[in-house]
């Protein structure tokens, strides 16, 4: 079976310009898209005569615009100056939530502090505490039942 005949690349322009405009306007900027949008369609013109088959034309020019836009983003650079970012130390989270366990027992008081103030893993409060995984989450779930049944 035959390979239906090539459109010029005229008509291929034609066809697909605006599909290609719509894609790369919801992936860019208005100003990027002018540009990805030239971009593609200049690729794809050096790449036209090269093609061994033309029965999915509308799939290899949304692919080439999908790459620019891609290269595009991997090439974006922050303009200007970059904003200050203000910078507060807080207070440690052993001190932040001693008035909340500060009356619990000890191993409870450090497994909910490690673990909800610090996000530490069950095995690293293990190591912590000198017990197993499973003892340091028993610890810090019996430790929140506590604070729960206070607030309550």
């Amino acid at each position: 079976m035959a390979s239906p005949p090539s459109p010029t690349f005229e008509d291929f322009y034609a066809q697909h310009r605006d599909e290609v405009l719509g894609v790369l306007r919801r992936m860019l900027d208005a100003d990027r898209a002018e540009d990805a949008f030239q971009e593609t369609f200049l690729r794809a013109l050096r790449a036209y005569g090269r093609l061994d088959h033309r029965e999915h034309l509308r799939a290899w020019v949304l692919t080439i615009a999908r790459n620019v836009a891609l290269d595009m983003h991997r090439r974006a650079r922050p303009t200007g100056p970059m904003p200050e970012i203000p910078h507060v130390d807080g207070l440690p989270a052993f001190v932040e939530l001693a008035e909340l366990t500060g009356d619990l027992p000890a191993t409870e008081r450090a497994a909910v502090v490690l673990r909800y103030g610090y996000d530490l893993e069950y095995e690293r409060i293990a190591d912590l505490l000198g017990s197993s995984p499973a003892a340091a989450r028993q610890a810090a779930s019996t430790g929140v039942r506590r604070l729960r049944r206070r607030s309550a």
